[in-house]
Parts: structure tokens; C-alpha cells; sequence
């Protein structure tokens, strides 16, 4: 007998479900145990329901054990339906549900499933850059694969500005924006913003909190004499200091009695530990703030946490249940458990990934800085760079960074791609959708003679979309004559006696070949004809329809030609594809156009 849904035969199982609210707060729970049905084949997961339950209703929070109860109940009686009743259900009361769930399943292909998700009310992943450059596709991992999970599970997306070393990474305003506009452009919208400069007194009270139950101690030692002690597995003379000594250092490192180098804080761990990296990891440092002012708090803070301390104290304040990075913070983890031991504090689930590399692109942000500071890149958007910026001014598509680190997924091993590989993605969302256009590079000029009447090419815009219609291209000989551009790239084709098909238009026969003029008669109209005959095919202009055009490529050298005229009604930002050349982005519609190659 199959099973139907009734919410009237759900038992209540306390005061809240017998309320005059439960009717709603039954019914959002079953909306909510529906589409995670569906998205789970069939059968709902009760924390994952609960968790955007209490996300929609954080009021609701308070009365959480009456709640997960009920929500208990409901789950169960989703489970008890066919999924084809459950969809049946879904598609009557809430449609735009498998809407969304298409897209998502279509998004999420071949994404693996967090561990331990069942533990957690609600899944939080975090992406946390220093603002010390825009984002580039080192960072597109990170960033793509946190967002990405935070979704699949309904849950909450951090963006963390890491901006503790105004020293060596020495943080900019602008980067502080430019970050989060690389973020919108990628599809990677955040739920929740901290940065860590507002957050330094935190930091001070966890310090304070261990240097005062012993779990770590202010070093004096000079940097040679600690490595030294260290690498022999033995403990410095500062660890054995009492709490009273350790906060007495402790004062005077804030109250600049301690220089730049004269004293550290170190968290205590084992120093057997195979890795000397981990054995009393240091924890915060001094810099000078005269020498290096920080961008946003100024000269208020001269001792600042190391990268482990600060960024493992806000994933725990975060509520990150699951970070996702590169296998190189294996080390961090490490350090990090020790901190969190002493806490009391749970370690997030760890999902590390191996190393991706872009062969042929620059993915040193240094590199990249410094190439911007001497002047060899002309800004964060050069075509050479592999910036997001630089890659959404050549015409990569946002969509097609997403689908390649989706595949790619958090595979632990290291994955080298080539720049075919994102080409090959942005192709497959461009191709349907750029209008084609010709554009002659290094322009010949070509005369055929021998043309005795006018002619009109009709080229579609879209070869497989007629609907979008043509542009007219019109010939008119002057005297039996007509005068064409077409590429320099072509020039190899022109031999004298050699055939040759003008797309959409006529056949010809080469008669004479200068240095920047070819001479050529007209030979047949008929298509059919240049097929039998294997006739090359190349794009042309009239003489009196074309705009100049230069073309920036990716090693940011110009070419420079001439487009079809109707290339003045695209738009700025949008994608073509000039035909036998490459898809293009239109970057200016001045007295020349120029466009930013993306590929062919």
C-alpha cells in the first residue's frame, strides 16, 4: 500500500507542537525535509534539516530540544514516501525547489560529500586571503571549493581578511575591495565578513589565557641560539618560566619595552616531535609600528599574532566546521591541534588538497607585485597575468573557473593544467552565445577584377542561430573592379593561378601577388564549385566597410586591423568571435576598437 504524506497524523510531542505556531513551523519543516529529500535520493538528513530550519527561524533557537523532536517526526514521515511522491509533492506546493535543485546537481557533479556532516547543525566553510593583491587562480581553489560546499549543505560562507603582518605582507585599502569585487565576479557571494585587525584584542585575551595556565611563554632567546636548541630537541631557558614572569614579558612586549626581534610568544608542545616546525611554535611577534604602520588600525598594535595563531583561534570563533585548503597547512594543522588541546576546543574537519598549477602562468603573487611595482605589467588586469581581473578582461568566464576546479574537486594529489584546459571550458559557454564578426589582421589589400555586378553577402551572426539574423556586407565594383582587405595571415594562399573562396561571397583565382596587394579575376559564384575544387575559405572586408580594430593578446603584444563596421553596434564587455581568428572581448569602441584576445 503506498504511503501518503498527512501532516495531521504527525504526533505532537510537546507543548510547542500543540501551539497555534506548530501548524507553520510543521509546515516549513517539511518543505525544508522535502527538498533535502530529494536532494539526498529519497531520504532527508535530520541535522542538515534542523540546521536550516533554525537558520530561517534562529528564534526557534531557544526551544531546540521541542524543535529536533519534531523535526525527528517529520523527516521520518517524508522518508516513509516514494521520492516520486516526494517530488510530486514538491513540484505542486513548492516548483522553484527543483529548479534550484537542478541547478545545483548540475553544479555539483562530481563533488564528493564533507565527512562528517551529520555532526554539525550547520555546515561553515571559510575562505581567508591576505589583502595584500587582487585574487588569481592560486586562490580559485579555495575559494570556489569553500563556497561550493557552504552551498551544497545550506550553509554559511566566511570571508576572513588575514591582515596580521603589516610587516611582510603588508596589507593595502584597496585590496580590501578589489578582493571582495574578484569574489562577486566569481559567483562566490559571502555570508558573513571578519578582519582580523579588529580583532587583535581577542587575541591578546586567548594569549594572555595560555601564558597564565602555563601553556605558553614569552622567548627572549636570540633566534640562532632557539634554532639550536630546538633542533636538539631541548627545552630554551625561557620555558621554564612561571605564569608571573610570562605575563610580567608579556606587559612589556606591549608596552614597547621589548624591540622588533627581542622577544616572541611560544606555544608549548612536544619537543620530541618529528617536525622541528611544530616543537614551540611561535605565536606573536613585535613590529615596529613607527617603521610599519598597519593600513587600517594605524600605529595602535606593535605586537601582532603569527598566521597560525590568529587564523586557528577565528576558524574555532568562526564556527568553521570545515576547512578546505592546500596540503602545504598540514603543518598549521599541527601546530594548531596543540592550541586547540589546550583550549578545550574541537579541531574543524580537514580537507586538504594537493598543489594545482597553471603550466605557463604566473601564480607567485610576489612575482606578480613586483612586476606590477617596476612597471612590467601595466596593471592588475594584464593580459598576462592569470588575475581574475586579467582573465575577465580577455573574456574568461567566471562560470568556466568554476566547472574546472569542480572537476578538479579537493583531490589530494597534485594537478598540473594547461591554459587549454580553462580554454576548453570557457569555449563551451561562449561559442553558443558570441556573435561572429570579420576582423583582417595585418590587412592586405586585395583587387579582383573582372566583378561585373554588385553583390550583397548576407553572414549570419550565429551560424546556428538564424534567428539573430545577418549582417549585410555589400560589394560595388568600380569599373568591373572590387577592393578588398583581408588578412596578412592569409598571405601564404595567395599564389598566382591558385583558387580561392571569399566566405559568403564569390570565388577567385590569384593573377598577380604584390608586397601589400594581391591581384586576383573573378572565377564563379557557386559555393559548390570552391567545394569540388577544395578552394581555401577566407574572411574579407570591403574596402569602404571596415573600422580599425586592434586586438590585445595574451603576451600583450597588438595586432592590429580592420573589423566589419557592424562591430560598432556590439557593446563593451561583450564576447565574439571574429571568424577564423579567435573569440575576443570588446574592451573600447573608440576611434579604434580594441578587443582582448581570450582564445580561439
Amino acid at each position: 500500500m503506498k504511503a501518503t504524506f498527512n501532516p495531521k497524523k504527525i504526533i505532537t510531542v510537546s507543548r510547542l507542537a500543540r501551539s497555534d505556531e506548530s501548524a507553520e513551523i510543521r509546515e516549513t519543516i517539511r518543505r525544508i525535509a522535502l527538498g533535502n529529500a530529494i536532494a539526498h535520493e529519497g531520504k532527508a538528513q535530520i541535522n542538515p534539516v534542523l540546521g536550516k530550519l533554525l537558520g530561517e527561524k534562529p528564534q526557534l533557537r531557544k526551544k531546540v530540544n521541542e524543535i529536533a523532536s519534531l523535526v525527528k517526526t517529520v523527516v521520518q514521515q517524508v522518508n516513509s514516501l516514494p521520492l516520486e511522491e516526494q517530488m510530486e509533492l514538491v513540484r505542486k506546493q513548492w516548483p522553484e525547489m527543483l529548479e534550484q535543485e537542478k541547478a545545483k546537481v548540475k553544479e555539483k557533479k562530481g563533488l564528493p560529500p564533507l565527512p562528517n556532516v551529520e555532526k554539525y547543525d550547520r555546515i561553515v566553510t571559510r575562505f581567508a586571503p591576505n589583502p595584500d593583491a587582487v585574487l588569481h587562480l592560486g586562490s580559485a581553489r579555495a575559494v570556489i571549493l569553500s563556497h561550493e560546499y557552504a552551498r551544497m549543505y545550506d550553509g554559511t560562507f566566511v570571508l576572513r581578511f588575514e591582515d596580521t603582518d603589516p610587516r611582510l605582507k603588508k596589507s593595502a585599502l584597496e585590496f580590501y575591495v578589489l578582493i571582495k569585487e574578484d569574489l562577486r565576479w566569481l559567483g562566490c557571494e559571502w555570508d558573513v565578513e571578519y578582519i582580523q585587525s579588529d580583532r587583535v584584542e581577542i587575541y591578546y585575551e586567548i594569549a594572555e589565557k595560555l601564558l597564565r595556565n602555563g601553556n605558553a611563554y614569552v622567548c627572549t632567546c636570540k633566534r640562532e641560539a632557539f634554532r639550536k636548541k630546538i633542533t636538539n630537541k631541548e627545552p630554551c631557558p625561557c620555558r621554564s618560566l612561571k605564569p608571573e614572569e610570562n605575563m610580567k614579558r608579556w606587559e612589556a612586549m606591549l608596552n614597547g619595552e621589548f624591540d622588533e626581534g627581542e622577544a616572541v610568544v611560544r606555544i608549548k608542545t612536544d619537543l620530541n616531535h618529528p617536525n622541528p616546525a611544530i616543537r614551540d611554535w611561535p605565536a606573536f611577534r613585535i613590529i615596529d609600528p613607527e617603521k610599519y604602520p598597519h593600513p587600517r588600525v594605524g600605529k595602535r598594535y606593535r605586537v601582532w599574532p603569527l598566521f597560525a595563531f590568529a587564523n586557528g583561534v577565528d576558524d574555532h570563533l568562526n564556527g568553521v566546521t570545515h576547512v578546505i585548503r592546500g596540503k602545504e597547512h598540514l603543518t598549521n594543522q599541527r601546530r594548531q591541534e596543540f592550541l586547540y588541546a589546550y583550549l578545550g576546543w574541537k579541531y574543524p574537519e580537514a580537507i586538504h588538497y594537493g598543489r594545482l598549477k597553471i603550466s605557463g602562468a604566473t601564480l607567485s603573487k610576489s612575482e606578480i607585485v613586483r612586476g606590477i611595482q617596476d612597471g612590467t605589467y601595466s596593471g592588475w588586469d594584464d593580459p598576462r597575468l592569470a588575475t581574475f581581473r586579467a582573465l575577465a578582461r580577455r573574456g574568461i568566464q567566471p562560470q568556466a573557473i568554476r566547472q574546472l576546479i569542480l572537476d578538479v574537486g579537493p583531490n589530494p594529489v597534485d594537478v598540473t593544467l594547461s591554459w587549454r584546459n580553462l580554454y576548453s571550458y570557457n569555449r563551451k559557454l561562449v561559442d553558443p552565445v558570441a556573435d561572429r564578426f570579420f576582423f583582417v589582421a595585418e590587412p592586405l589589400k586585395l583587387v579582383v577584377e573582372g566583378v561585373e555586378k554588385d553583390f550583397v553577402a548576407h553572414v549570419p551572426f550565429h551560424p546556428d542561430h538564424s534567428e539573430r539574423g545577418h549582417r549585410i556586407l555589400e560589394v560595388k565594383p568600380r569599373q568591373n573592379k572590387a577592393h578588398f582587405f583581408v588578412s596578412g595571415r592569409d598571405s601564404a594562399l595567395f599564389k598566382e593561378g591558385s583558387f580561392i573562396r571569399l566566405m559568403e561571397l564569390f570565388n577567385i583565382q590569384v593573377k598577380e601577388v604584390k608586397d601589400a596587394e594581391v591581384i586576383a579575376v573573378f572565377h564563379s559564384e557557386s559555393y559548390e564549385k570552391a567545394q569540388r575544387g577544395g578552394f581555401p575559405l577566407i574572411h574579407w572586408l570591403p574596402s569602404d566597410a571596415e573600422t580599425p580594430c586592434h586586438v590585445v593578446m595574451p603576451d600583450a603584444s597588438v595586432i592590429k586591423g580592420f573589423a566589419e563596421w557592424t562591430l560598432r553596434k556590439a557593446s563593451v564587455g561583450q564576447i565574439v568571435q571574429f571568424e577564423r581568428f579567435g573569440f575576443v572581448r570588446i574592451d573600447e569602441l573608440d576611434d579604434a576598437i580594441t578587443a582582448f584576445f581570450a582564445h580561439r
